[in-house]
């Protein structure tokens, strides 16, 4: 019969679940980080990933040069992955904010160093455990608990952690793990320790440092941000898809302006108060004046309701279908004063319905067609938001569209980058759409451009009473100014942008990043 495991035994294997769980999150942490602040999520997880993964190879390599006092070792590694862990999140947010050009090599740097330690703690609870039992039983019963851990963490850092408490106080929670694994470690093996009292010492300062950060963990992130952003934040948080920042600016700025109230997402600005009109206008009315009649109309993205709030304008518009990934955007919009203010109450319009879903998916699910369907995406930054710009998503996007219907789509900018605005002209064109650009200036974004998708020709509104009154940028001769492009923005070459491939992803971030 298998005996009993003694209470050492029970108390480290649930320690290596706990070191599991840390380790984990660091990663995690770290991982959407630099997704929030270099873009491309795909390739930053992949990359620190797989760095953290070759640094842990290195701790577990290291591991072989601890021969005595193991139980000393692994309480001081537990320390430092508790200080340097748990604070990864924070001081990535204050690099960022303060020396954004150190970012990239701050983050290599952290995940190499908690990656080692972290490779450091598994062997050394084997080698500790060993005096207890058979190697077979033992791989097994720590590999497991290791998996277990890491199962629970994954899990719940997207659906509760990130959401509830921010990455900053969840990097400084579970240092408080680490640093209570430990207190554990101390009291375990205190017959054993030779500087029991400087341990405890260290113990204390450690969880008192952690627990002082995950008090202060707002003050922390503020400081980042403030330093980030030109204006004063005035709202921030961190949804399971994204980062959101509101600033707001009362005064005026070096340039001689107010920005108003400005909203940034994961960092990129998305609107300026300032402004926002010229791109809302530009996004929303050619697409609507052509048609005439619109009654029914899709928005997708756009949970600031500023494009909703245009569509509005058209009373002959029965509903508007609101398709916006995250709930915490459609909430904020429509419950804070001064942006319901903003978007003049659009999302409080008995003629909307919200539905907080993945566009893509909505488009597979839903057989309603629309009159008019308003693409108002954050540009290609990465594959999770490529994917909403491939041929894959337009072909649903044409099965949705009325026989006279228009869907207008956001584009980037045709100046900057301009073969990825040409890109989503020809992959649209590519499942049979025909295509009508534009391009529009918006001071805060530059020269911006957009694309007018259709199974019919489209014609230029040619009346000024087929415009909303009360418009502050377009009108009639301004919209034909608007589709003639010049020399350094007329149509180059591209490929069509694929599922299998999304091309655009990798020219966009070629094209942004010069």
């Amino acid at each position: 019969m298998t005996s009993s495991k003694s209470p050492l035994e029970v108390a480290l294997l649930a320690s290596v679940f706990v070191v599991a769980a840390c380790g984990l999150v660091y990663e995690l942490a770290a991982a959407a980080l630099a997704s929030y602040v270099l873009g491309d999520s795909v390739l930053q997880f992949s990359t620190i990933i797989g760095t953290y993964l070759f640094a842990m190879g290195i701790g577990s390599y290291l591991s072989r040069f601890f021969e005595r006092q193991l139980p000393a070792h692994f309480l001081r590694i537990e320390l430092l992955v508790a200080l340097i862990g748990g604070a990864l999140p924070a001081i990535l947010f204050i690099v960022n904010a303060v020396a954004p050009g150190s970012f990239r090599l701050m983050l290599y740097a952290l995940v190499v160093l908690v990656g080692t330690l972290v490779g450091l703690e598994i062997p050394l609870v084997m080698r500790i455990l060993k005096r207890h039992a058979a190697l077979k039983e033992l791989v097994s019963q720590v590999l497991t608990f290791d998996y277990l851990g890491a199962l629970a963490v994954s899990v719940a850092f997207p659906l509760l952690l990130v959401p509830q408490l921010g990455l900053v106080r969840t990097g400084l929670l579970f240092g408080l793990m680490n640093a209570a694994v430990a207190v554990w470690a101390l009291w375990l093996f205190r017959d054993e320790l030779r500087q029991f009292w400087a341990h405890a010492a260290a113990c204390v300062l450690t969880l008192a440092a952690l627990g002082a950060g995950f008090a202060g963990a707002d003050h922390i992130t503020t400081l980042a941000e403030d330093k980030l952003y030109q204006d004063r934040v005035i709202f921030a948080t961190t949804s399971p898809y994204q980062r959101i920042v509101v600033t707001h600016s009362a005064g005026a700025t070096n340039a001689g302006t107010r920005h108003g109230h400005r909203l940034f997402l994961n960092g990129n600005l998305q609107f300026s108060e300032k402004d926002e009109y010229r791109y809302h206008e530009a996004l929303v009315h050619p697409a609507m004046a052509a048609h005439g009649g619109a009654r029914k109309v899709a928005v997708l993205g756009g949970g600031d309701g500023m494009a909703v709030r245009e569509v509005l304008r058209y009373p002959q518009v029965e509903s508007v279908t609101l398709v916006e990934l995250d709930p915490a955007m459609t909430r904020l919009f429509s419950t804070q004063p001064a942006l319901v203010k903003l978007n003049g109450g659009a999302l409080q319009s008995p003629k909307l319905q919200v539905v907080n879903t993945d566009a893509f998916k909505w488009l597979e699910d839903t057989r309603e067609q629309f009159d008019v369907i308003v693409v108002d995406f954050p540009d290609p930054t990465n594959f999770s938001i490529g994917k909403l710009y491939t041929t894959s998503f337009y072909a649903l996007l044409e099965q949705r569209l009325s026989a006279s219907g228009y869907a207008t789509i956001q584009t980037t900018s045709p100046l900057v980058a301009r073969e990825s605005f040409w890109t989503v002209a020809t992959t649209l064109e590519a499942v049979g759409l025909r295509t009508a650009p534009y391009h529009a200036n918006v001071p805060s974004f530059g020269e911006w451009g957009f694309i007018i998708a259709s199974r019919r020709p489209f014609a230029l509104p040619q009346k000024p009473e087929q415009l909303p009154p009360g418009l502050r940028f377009l009108t009639v001769p301004t919209l034909a100014l608007m589709f003639d492009f010049p020399a350094d923005m007329a149509r180059v070459p591209a490929q069509v942008n694929r599922l299998s491939n999304q091309s655009l992803v990798t020219t966009y971030e070629r094209e942004w990043g010069k």
